[in-house]
């Protein structure tokens, strides 16, 4: 090293506060267009709520009935013939 090109402390912490700005404003687009986003998904959802309530109680509602409904007719019919009731049957003699 050339003891006659001696670099200051002070420029090389210049130069290295110059490179985190750089890398703060071109990172910041991206960080804040992400967090832009978010912000407006939660206002959406937010917005979407009680709708998304009413759709899911309907919803619950119908499956409830629907099970129900099987249930009914399910009870209400027989099977024709003998019904297998997965039992060891005896040989024949």
């Amino acid at each position: 090293m050339n003891p006659e090109t001696k670099s200051s402390g002070k420029s090389l912490l210049g130069v290295g506060g110059l490179a985190a700005l750089a890398c703060a404003a071109c990172c910041i687009g991206p960080i804040m267009a992400f967090l832009g986003g978010l912000g407006v998904l939660s206002a959406i959802g937010a917005l979407w709520v009680p709708a998304l309530a009413a759709v899911t109680v309907a919803a619950v509602a119908a499956a409830v009935w629907v099970l129900r409904r099987r249930r009914r007719a399910a009870a209400c019919t027989t099977a024709p013939g003998p019904v297998d009731l997965g039992l060891p049957t005896p040989p024949p003699r």
